[in-house]
């Protein structure tokens, strides 16, 4: 049976032998949650982690094994290295994914996978060349509240989609924050904005239009800090999606249907002992399903190992992949610019 990222998580079987993977950067989002699910995954090894700073290699090494290194290059260089993990600033992704596939690496990345579509489409050409994986590590995908909520739609519990709002936003950080960095950040739609417009592929497939964007940009810092979208099928299903890095904290999404109306109230970002809830709302009654805790970023690591060891396809590859790259490019083009430049950005000091 093939394996879609949408639906239960692949279970291999333990493998004697590990896959050794090696991590290219040492970002929060290692520390906190990629990294623990790694290090309780039995079928991986790590055996470094690279630094720009050996001393925050160190760090990281000091919690989770593996050895510190100096450098990138010199990681991937290593032939005791089967895959990497890439959780480098988005716009830092295609040049070190680039040089990892080409040192022979399997890949697993942060999103987005590259800053544009062209720069996507080149990256998983070169993977398949070399017969290597290459996946975006999407990680709500693989979370399987979303296959339950796309079960109920399908049965019919809110009848015909009409349409989908999408949310993701969260408060503003200081000013030395990543997100903030045009040359490497790259502002909110690149970082966060696609969280939206994947869960619009996701319901309304790719079949869909971009009627019109804004964008938010901040002149001083070079970045968009937040925006928003409008999506329509040919069918008329439109999709509204929002997301900003100014806002009170937000992850969530609803599906409104002719008879109903289905939401996810915690999308995004659901800690590992959180159980997810899911809100249907009809005319004559509400319910709350709630369901059991689990580890999106574990499921990662199983697609992932899933893909190497065994060719198990996911939906964090390929065209879904270039479909949502595309969307984002067509989001960007269409978007109208407002700014607010003798303003200082809200929280940011």
């Amino acid at each position: 049976m093939q394996h879609s990222s949408w639906g239960s998580p692949p279970n291999p079987r333990a493998n004697p032998v590990p896959l050794r993977i090696g991590v290219v950067g040492c970002a929060g989002i290692a520390w906190r949650r990629m990294l623990p699910a790694i290090d309780r995954n039995p079928d991986v090894e790590l055996v470094a982690v690279a630094s720009r700073d050996e001393a925050k290699a160190r760090h990281f090494t000091r919690r989770f094994g593996g050895d510190p290194v100096a450098g990138y290059d010199r990681l991937l260089a290593r032939d005791d290295i089967d895959a990497v993990y890439v959780p480098l600033p988005a716009l830092l992704h295609a040049e070190w994914i680039e040089r990892a596939l080409l040192a022979g690496k399997h890949v697993l990345s942060e999103k987005p996978l590259a800053a544009t579509a062209e720069d996507a489409a080149s990256l998983i050409a070169l993977a398949a060349s070399r017969g290597l994986a290459l996946l975006e590590s999407f990680m709500f995908l693989c979370h399987t509240q979303h296959a339950r909520v796309r079960e109920l739609v399908a049965d019919g519990v809110i009848g015909e989609l009409r349409t989908l709002t999408a949310d993701f936003a969260f408060p503003a950080k200081g000013e030395d924050d990543i997100r903030y960095l045009p040359d490497v950040g790259g502002g909110a739609l690149t970082d966060i904005g696609v969280y939206p417009v994947r869960t619009a592929l996701l319901y309304l497939g790719e079949e869909v239009d971009v009627l019109g964007a804004a964008l938010h940009v901040d002149h001083r810092l070079g970045v968009d800090l937040g925006g928003s979208a409008l999506l329509a099928r040919q069918d008329g299903v439109t999709a509204h999606l929002t997301w900003g890095m100014q806002h009170a904290y937000r992850s969530h999404y609803a599906l409104w249907g002719s008879s109903g109306r289905i939401s996810a109230t915690w999308a995004y970002t659901p800690p590992p002992t959180h159980g997810p809830v899911i809100r249907i709302e009809r005319q004559d009654h509400t319910e709350e399903l709630t369901l059991p805790a689990e580890d999106q970023f574990a499921h990662v690591i199983a697609a992932f190992v899933a893909r190497v060891r065994e060719g198990v396809p996911s939906g964090l590859e390929g065209e879904s992949v270039l479909s949502q790259a595309r969307l984002v490019d067509r989001v960007r083009e269409r978007a109208l610019l407002s700014s607010q430049p003798d303003r200082e950005p809200m929280g940011l000091s």
